[in-house]
């Protein structure tokens, strides 16, 4: 009878032993089956990128600056980044880092804090409009739909963040990219329509 006990006890603790490691398994397999997510905290760096899908990014231009200092020199980079999201919304940011890449992000976040909302009319502008800018000048004029984006490069990377379609625009003086970009921003920021217009002079559209 003793020995019937013995093997019958052994028996239990083998199924224990056995059953054990499956719901390890079971655990395990749980664990593999979660959505990838590494530690408990989440990665900053992966939200503001779901964040920023819906931004145009454009990168207008990229310089090599130069700083003598005690010790010799020290070599940067200066990047211009322009960010809208192609319904009206537009901001423009300058950033310096050692790195072409960590100039890039932080002018893009210097621009996104600085968006602003721009006045249009279905694919074109209310009106025309100069913008200045230290010797930069930027002369933008409503067009007819089908005209296209009729600009230079800088103000042209302007204009397509802002989602318009049907421009035309010279440039005068400065050729600096720098000048031409904040010298459209400016211009573009004093567009108004009728109805802002009839609302600060507190009459309606039609006596106006």
């Amino acid at each position: 009878m003793e020995e019937v006990k013995v093997e019958a006890v052994a028996t239990e603790a083998t199924q224990t032993e056995v059953a054990a490691p499956a719901e390890g398994q079971q655990k395990r397999n749980f664990r593999d089956n979660r959505p990838d997510r590494k530690g408990g905290r989440r990665n900053n760096r992966e939200r503001v990128e779901r964040e920023d899908d819906g931004l145009i990014k454009k990168t207008v231009s990229i310089n090599r600056v130069t700083k003598v200092v005690k010790g010799g020199r020290t070599m940067r980079f200066s990047a211009l980044v322009v960010v809208g999201d192609g319904k009206g919304s537009v901001g423009v940011g300058m950033a310096k880092a050692a790195e072409v890449p960590q100039a890039i992000e932080k002018a893009n976040l210097r621009a996104k804090k600085a968006m602003v909302k721009i006045a249009l009319v279905d694919t074109t502008i209310p009106h025309e409009t100069i913008g200045k800018f230290s010797k930069g000048h930027v002369l933008m004029m409503p067009a007819q739909p089908g005209t296209g984006v009729i600009a230079g490069g800088p103000v042209r990377n302007v204009l397509e963040a802002v989602g318009i379609k049907d421009i035309r625009t010279k440039s005068y003086g400065s050729n600096n990219p720098i000048n031409c970009v904040k010298a459209t921003f400016n211009g573009l920021k004093n567009l108004r329509t009728r109805e802002q217009v009839a609302a600060l002079r507190g009459k309606s559209v039609d006596e106006i």
